[in-house]
């Protein structure tokens, strides 16, 4: 059965100032700044697929050996790898054909110290 199997990932921060304005340098957004208890999210905008940035000490922790996020960075991620590095990250793969229909993808290291990626059409 073919599904959209993402419906919602969470980010984990250890400093959650310094990982939002990473995230909305990189993308140009806004994120959204909330409380659900003892854990501190900020929440990507989206239509279907949901993001949030989350700190708890004791329940989030970054690192760069989990799973790896594709992050829609339509219709080019370039502009997004542009301001990689000055933001606080850092390029592990560059912008690369996956092939002519699936599109392209990057490999980065976020300002916490974890593996996520990039994808876009062009």
């Amino acid at each position: 059965m073919e599904k959209n199997w993402t419906h919602w990932f969470e980010i984990p921060v250890s400093n959650f100032e310094r990982a939002k304005k990473f995230y909305e340098t990189i993308f140009d957004t806004q994120i959204e700044d909330v409380e659900f208890g003892p854990v501190r999210m900020g929440i990507f905008p989206h239509k279907e697929t949901g993001c949030s940035l989350c700190y708890n000490e004791e329940f989030y922790q970054p690192g760069a050996n989990g799973p790896v996020v594709y992050m829609d960075a339509n219709p080019d991620l370039q502009p997004v790898l542009d301001k990689m590095e000055a933001a606080g990250g850092k390029i592990i793969v560059g912008k690369k054909q996956i092939s002519p229909e699936y599109g392209y993808m990057a490999v980065f290291m976020d300002s916490e110290g974890n593996r996520m990626a990039l994808h876009s059409n062009n």
